[in-house]
């Protein structure tokens, strides 16, 4: 008994004075920021693979042992829908324990929803929205976006479009704050360079039938249709078109480039142009390292287009929170000052608007069921020929 008491206590003293000299783990504060886009709806393909790609870069946030805080993600759904857009940012930039946000897909959403961004003073980083107002149209310290405008992206479709020879459009756009900006940015790059408009058509954003604007431009005989508006409408458009017997090229903006837009049209998206902000997925400088990260994440969506930018914009705004601690005023602060700030898209550099100046256009064409680089495809090549050459 008394050897075995020896023992006992021998032991307990090995175990006392072991944890007397280990560290104590120390719990992280958690802190939490928002993800804001549409995860129902029409485009909601869009909203969920941005949600996806900000829930990444979050969870491998928390993997990472040097990181100062555990990050939780609060998603809300904005249903691509101004009135809604503004409730759920309310409720976000109300909540004081949300340090920033990851926020909007829609542009018609972003800017209803920029002044409520100013007016709690909450960081908002744009991952998707290309409208300029969003930025440009205020001078809102907290409101920043990672991905470019429609300006650059029209200005490229248009140089574009008139090196490939065309000379006449008529122009089909949604009458949302998104689809007026691109009828008007490329309207004036095209007519710029020579291009002319033949006729001009505003649609609402859950208009069903264009026979009768379709019919028209039939009558108008253009060589192309360029569209103004987001996925679920392009579809019905080059859809109705097909049963016209229009066979103008059809052109798109970002808007339509998504998987939902190629699996609504089938072969009938074939030759659909469109052009997007930001190089594919797989051609970003830490692009391989987010697809397989991705894949291995295991989500039934894919990141669709904006996904590396709503990763991008939620590691910034982790970044900027580690480096300045969970307060919005230090953290916007932060952002104003970002320049040449390292990301899977590329660098990012705000301006004094927090608008990102680095600005890549990629000019795309649908091609056996896929969203082909132009300069990748057989349209570049000559194998095949877009409508009317």
């Amino acid at each position: 008994m008394k050897k075995s008491f020896c023992w006992s206590a021998g032991a307990a003293l090995v175990a006392a004075a072991m944890l007397a000299t280990a560290v104590p783990a120390v719990a992280k504060d958690t802190v939490k920021i928002a993800f804001i886009g549409p995860l129902t709806g029409g485009v909601s393909a869009n909203g969920l693979g941005g949600r996806n790609s900000a829930e990444l870069a979050v969870k491998l946030r928390n993997q990472d042992e040097k990181a100062k805080y555990t990050y939780e993600l609060m998603a809300l759904d904005d249903e691509c829908k101004p009135n809604v857009g503004v409730q759920v940012a309310t409720k976000a930039a109300a909540d004081r324990k949300v340090i920033g946000g990851v926020t909007h897909y829609c542009s018609a959403v972003a800017i209803g929803a920029v002044d409520i961004y100013h007016k709690f003073g909450m960081p908002a980083i744009v991952w998707g929205a290309v409208l300029p107002d969003i930025t440009y149209g205020n001078t809102h310290a907290e409101v920043h976006r990672v991905n470019g405008t429609m300006i650059n992206q029209n200005e490229t479709a248009a140089q574009f479009m008139a090196d490939q020879g065309y000379k006449t459009w008529a122009v089909i756009h949604d009458t949302t704050d998104y689809g007026k900006g691109h009828n008007e940015y490329f309207s004036k790059f095209i007519t710029g360079k020579g291009g002319k408009i033949l006729g001009t058509f505003g649609v609402t954003a859950d208009q069903q039938d264009f026979t009768a604007e379709l019919t028209k431009i039939k009558e108008l005989k253009p060589e192309v249709i360029f569209f103004g508006g987001l996925t679920p409408i392009g579809v019905r458009i080059r859809q109705q078109m097909d049963k016209l017997g229009i066979e103008a090229v059809f052109q798109g903006t970002s808007g339509i480039v998504s998987d939902a837009y190629l699996d609504g049209l089938g072969e009938l998206a074939e030759g659909t142009l469109a052009f997007r902000e930001g190089a594919p997925a797989d051609k970003l400088p830490g692009g391989k390292f987010f697809l397989s990260e991705y894949e291995k994440a295991g989500y039934d969506q894919a990141p669709e287009a904006y996904g590396p930018f709503a990763f991008a914009a939620a590691n910034l705004l982790m970044d900027a929170i580690e480096d300045v601690g969970a307060d919005r005023k230090k953290v916007t602060a932060y952002l104003n000052k970002v320049e040449n700030h390292d990301s899977i898209t590329g660098p990012i550099t705000f301006d004094d608007h927090g608008q990102n100046t680095v600005a890549v256009i990629t000019k795309y064409v649908a091609e056996d069921g896929k969203w082909a680089v132009w300069e990748d495809s057989k349209y570049a090549t000559g194998e095949r020929k877009l409508a009317g050459r």
